[in-house]
């Protein structure tokens, strides 16, 4: 702690809003670790559940979705299947509309990662130019050896670990964003994959109850 407040007395007047950025980055990126390991340990177990408990019976499907409502895919097929009687059309829209309204929670914070990203090598930048100013105004080329060598040095020191702090935190934020922009894209394909199933089967169970619904009209 003592080596990591040195750190940031050198680098300057920056090091406020920088380690400030790394502090909220730290805890956005936590939360993003423990929602996508939630997702990625139970979603797709299940979604394969509920899907073949459809096939059986469609209220046990819906009971096994309202035990695990705390997951995106489990919201988006209660959504649809909450419809009662809902033909093909239907229940395709209210799926799309279902999972548009799941789509901020699991882009949440991608703007706030872009702004630590972009805003960090900035401000490490000028903490550079910063550095260098206080070099140049210390330097007095009459006494190059004496104590105003001392403003120099300093000076270069804020200009350099300015810079790499700014580095460090838009480096480590890119990185983490990056890995959850890719879980954010399979999480999409994987909707997609099993909102198809969902709405093949409803389609094959709804010409099924239209078929019984005809044969039994056409007997009377």
């Amino acid at each position: 702690m003592q080596r990591l407040g040195e750190i940031l007395i050198v680098a300057g007047i920056v090091a406020i809003p920088l380690l400030l950025f790394s502090i909220v980055a730290i805890a956005l990126i936590v939360e993003r670790v423990v929602f996508w390991y939630r997702i990625n340990r139970r979603q797709e177990k299940v979604v394969n559940e509920a899907l073949a408990l459809y096939r059986e019976d469609p209220s046990l499907a819906v009971e096994k979705l309202e035990r695990n409502v705390d997951l995106p895919m489990a919201r988006i097929f209660l959504e649809a299947l909450s419809l009662e009687d809902a033909e093909p059309d239907e229940l395709a829209l209210a799926i799309d509309g279902a999972i548009q309204a799941e789509i901020p929670t699991l882009k949440r914070f991608n703007n706030v990662f872009d702004t630590i990203v972009t805003l960090s090598p900035l401000l490490g930048l000028l903490g550079t130019v910063l550095g260098l100013i206080r070099s140049f105004s210390s330097l007095n080329l009459g006494d190059i050896g004496g104590g105003n060598a001392v403003g120099v040095t300093s000076g270069i020191s804020e200009a350099l670990v300015s810079t790499a702090f700014g580095l460090i935190v838009a480096v480590v934020t890119l990185f983490f964003a990056n890995t959850f922009r890719g879980f954010y894209l399979r999480q999409l394909a994987l909707i997609q994959e099993h909102v198809a199933e969902l709405e093949l089967l409803h389609r094959r169970r709804y010409k099924k109850v239209l078929e019984v619904s005809y044969a039994t009209t056409r007997d009377r």
